[in-house]
């Protein structure tokens, strides 16, 4: 089936933010389709990130005074308009020949700051060329680890604002999905960051031997002194992606990370992992106040975002659902998504009685 052409502008229909959903799949290959929604085997936890905003109610407040109210933060060093980041994508010409250059543009229009993926299909430097708004890098720590140092040299010199190192992927997950689409890059869409790279050496699969222990791969899977080792090479904040055990959430804080990014991947790595929103409490808990917590996976509503204020979060990243409206839209789909949550946020704000964000606690969640 041949993609329909992007859209040129919003229709009415798209009244939020999962309406862009099925124009997305319309306009992106099969291929590339089950590589952005799939998840890792059955797709249990894909589901629950989902599913967990569901089994939250909100409880409202009324006659509260709301003069003066807005969404304003501070996170990491930056100064916000409102707690939603764009977080990091790969490929993202899979879903618009402009791949990340629209997504940073749709993220400039609308004051978002916006998390770079490592794997980007457009460089580093072009990408900060083109923004006119903050920019975090998502960095996997490579087996080649000077590679790895080029790399966190390349996001300073661009400008980047800090550096959010994934720790939950030493190993892709089966995503089932893309296999039985048969899912390969096509020509012209690569991790263009990682070009010259040295690769580990091709295992050879053994009779009887493992299929992953004792193999290159995890000989050289990042360790707790291998982020200690990427903190020294920087004076940029740097934030974990990938907690969700409150005993980890602890010896991040102690190891002196800026901020942890609760996520199960979206889904993509480890099935039946419990929700991100459903291990939030714990973590908040665990961390006590001393760095943020970003909370990515599931958000699909500003009802979504207000929950997961309430249950400790500081701010929330979204990815699959502006990457569909970079597949409808281009950069305006994009920037439209935003609209949408941050018009959505701030009616919750409202209805739960809560002018600005410090104001948002676990009261407004109905027990």
């Amino acid at each position: 089936m041949t993609p329909l052409p992007k859209l040129q502008q919003i229709p009415a229909d798209i009244a939020a933010v999962v309406d862009y959903e099925p124009f997305a799949r319309e306009r992106m290959a099969p291929q590339a389709w089950a590589y952005l929604v799939g998840g890792a085997a059955d797709e249990l936890t894909l589901g629950d990130n989902l599913a967990a905003f569901g089994r939250v109610r909100l409880l409202n407040r009324v006659l509260e005074d709301l003069k003066g109210g807005h969404t304003r933060l501070q996170l990491c060093g930056l100064d916000l308009d409102y707690p939603i980041l764009l977080a990091p994508v790969a490929f993202q010409k899979l879903a618009h020949p402009d791949g990340e250059l629209a997504s940073v543009l749709g993220a400039s229009a609308m004051g978002a700051a916006m998390v770079v993926s490592t794997q980007a299909s457009i460089s580093l430097e072009a990408i900060a060329q083109a923004a006119q708004t903050p920019l975090w890098f998502q960095l996997y720590i490579q087996p080649d680890r000077e590679f790895t140092r080029e790399l966190v040299r390349r996001a300073e010199a661009a400008g980047y604002r800090a550096l959010v190192v994934t720790v939950d992927a030493p190993v892709n997950g089966m995503r089932n999905r893309e296999q039985r689409a048969g899912f390969t890059l096509p020509e012209g869409v690569e991790a263009v960051n990682l070009r010259g790279m040295r690769n580990l050496p091709p295992s050879v699969a053994q009779p009887g031997a493992s299929p992953l222990f004792g193999s290159p791969l995890l000989a050289h899977a990042p360790t707790w002194k291998d982020l200690e080792w990427l903190q020294s090479l920087t004076r940029l904040p740097v934030l974990v992606k990938g907690v969700m055990s409150a005993r980890d959430a602890a010896r991040a804080v102690v190891q002196g990370i800026a901020g942890i990014v609760v996520s199960n991947h979206g889904g993509r790595t480890l099935d039946t992992l419990p929700a991100t929103l459903d291990v939030l409490p714990a973590l908040a808990q665990a961390v006590a106040g001393r760095v943020p917590l970003v909370l990515d996976g599931g958000v699909r509503r500003g009802t979504d975002v207000l929950k997961a204020l309430a249950l400790g979060a500081s701010a929330v990243m979204i990815g699959r659902p502006y990457v569909h409206g970079l597949a409808t839209a281009g950069a305006s789909g994009v920037a439209h998504v935003l609209h949408m949550l941050r018009s959505e946020l701030e009616v919750a704000m409202a209805l739960t009685g809560c002018p600005t964000l410090a104001e948002i606690d676990a009261s407004v969640i109905w027990r």
